[in-house]
């Protein structure tokens, strides 16, 4: 007898290799799964504007990325003693607009130069709505908590959507290496906040949007990571206490699908060690000059060391 429905990630011809370089962008959710991979030593970037979630706004962020542009001074706004970029998350803001500016601009050339460099690129939708900034008749990625009375709230259309993601696809096609591989997943984090039906419609949009354009390109892969969530782990231990976003042993549970399909046996030896030694260094001591302890570390230097022969860039930082 089954009591579950499992949903299964289509094995991957081309695999991720323990050299490759992996870019990340979209919701929390790209963040969780980012750093599961920078755990296991690989080479990524994640979010270089902060999370985004609505499908517009993260292909601003890339084409942003793709050109090199800088932000200036004009591109900011002032509130509540914050400089800000309506593009960026609040981890952006500072005092200064010089300051703002340089985070910002800081990320943009990071993040042009990895994305030269990057092999796979994993995109994370969260939602279809949008906030217009009414002051400058702008759509934007974050409110930064500024009222409500300065924003009116948009569906984006099922061609804005589509658009955006073809756009997004032709930027990272161009900027990223020749066989650039970009793997599409919607959010399992339910923005309740919108209302339940409304957060189902949402993600509708976005999933109907990946399947109509996704078959255009060879290089492009949904998961069903979404689907994984509300199908396959269908149940509320899987949920935090807030019954929104996954547990830590959800994200886990699909990361694991996820390696399972993309990971090369050579890369998934690699970050197993690399979790296994990830542990072993969150252990504290009472006593850091104990002999055994100071065994326990030359073992545990003993194996970084053989995992770094594996590789050329520089792990456990």
């Amino acid at each position: 007898m089954k009591f579950r429905t499992e949903v299964i990630i289509q094995n991957s011809i081309q695999k991720i290799g323990i050299e490759d370089r992996i870019f990340s962008i979209g919701s929390c959710f790209s963040t969780e799964i980012s750093n599961l991979l920078k755990t296991g030593q690989l080479q990524t970037l994640n979010n270089p504007f902060g999370t985004i979630f609505n499908p517009y706004s993260l292909n601003t962020a890339i084409q942003k990325l793709h050109d090199s542009q800088f932000y200036q001074e004009e591109d900011l706004i002032g509130y509540d003693d914050q400089v800000i970029s309506l593009d960026h998350h609040t981890s952006f803001n500072a005092r200064f607009a010089h300051q703002t500016l340089e985070k910002i601009n800081t990320q943009i050339e990071h993040g042009n130069l990895f994305l030269q460099q990057t092999d796979w690129v994993v995109i994370t939708y969260g939602t279809s709505f949008i906030h217009e900034f009414l002051p400058k008749k702008k759509w934007v990625a974050n409110c930064h908590k500024i009222p409500g009375k300065y924003f009116e709230k948009h569906l984006i259309s099922q061609d804005n959507i589509q658009s955006a993601i073809r756009q997004t696809i032709l930027n990272l096609t161009d900027i990223g290496k020749e066989n650039i591989q970009l793997l599409f997943t919607v959010s399992p984090v339910r923005h309740i906040k919108d209302g339940l039906v409304e957060n189902q419609l949402s993600k509708a949009k976005l999933i109907a949007a990946i399947h109509e354009v996704l078959p255009e390109f060879q290089n492009c892969r949904y998961l069903p990571v979404y689907e994984m969530m509300m199908d396959d782990l269908r149940d509320y231990r899987f949920y935090k206490e807030d019954m929104i976003h996954p547990t830590s042993q959800a994200v886990s549970y699909i990361f694991e699908q996820f390696g399972n399909a993309f990971f090369s046996d050579e890369t998934m030896d690699f970050i197993e060690e690399n979790f296994k030694i990830s542990r072993a260094l969150e252990h504290q001591t009472s006593d850091e000059n104990h002999p055994k302890y100071q065994g326990f570390l030359q073992k545990i230097n003993e194996r970084i060391a053989a995992q770094q022969k594996k590789v050329k860039h520089k792990i456990f930082l």
